[in-house]
């Protein structure tokens, strides 16, 4: 029914304090993120997108990486909080990496060549997508989730770390674990200002 899916929807929500504390089984978690990527639709069924999950020592690998590349950007006096955040993601059971393959996206823009310009639109919003399938899905089981974009600090040194094909375009990053505490209140615009029927 569609209020079982609304209602997943409803309780995806920023989760920041996670832990590495779960009771979902890495072959459940592997099995939502295929599910999602073989399921989410994209444009001209060109199923452009990529993804890398990080579990355990990989996971904390990926945070230690983007902490030392951000110390060469941050300055030091104010690095604090860019350690803290990095110490909260680490603290999660894993991450996802989501990525576009730009050899499928070129491929369609000399084939369609009308729609050249609209491929790398189309491809992120394809993108966007898959997030949100693959986060409303780690909600269900109880897990929580935020979605980070450290892109395009870290895309090299991910592509070496993890011998990535040179055309896969980072997106985001989505750190998930245990939820240790619930995410704040949320505030909505009028609905009013934003949706319009015309019968």
């Amino acid at each position: 029914m569609s209020t079982d899916f609304l209602n997943s929807l409803k309780n995806r929500r920023s989760i920041y304090a996670i832990s590495k504390d779960v009771t979902v089984s890495d072959e459940k978690i592997i099995e939502i993120v295929n599910e999602a990527v073989k399921y989410t639709p994209s444009s001209f069924n060109s199923q452009s997108a990529r993804v890398v999950v990080l579990l355990g020592e990989q996971h904390d690998k990926l945070w230690n990486l983007t902490e030392a590349t951000l110390k060469g950007v941050v300055p030091a006096e104010n690095f604090a909080p860019t350690a803290e955040k990095m110490a909260a993601f680490r603290n999660g059971y894993g991450t996802v990496l989501f990525f576009e393959d730009n050899t499928v996206i070129e491929g369609l823009q000399a084939q369609f060549e009308a729609y050249k310009d609209n491929f790398p639109v189309w491809s992120n919003q394809s993108s966007g997508m898959l997030q949100l399938v693959v986060w409303t899905a780690l909600e269900a089981e109880g897990l929580g989730a935020s979605l980070q974009h450290y892109n395009p600090l870290i895309d090299q040194k991910v592509a070496y770390e993890w011998n990535l094909p040179a055309s896969w375009k980072l997106i985001a990053q989505m750190p998930f674990g245990n939820v240790v505490a619930p995410a704040g209140e949320k505030q909505f615009q009028p609905l009013e200002e934003r949706v319009k029927v015309f019968k």
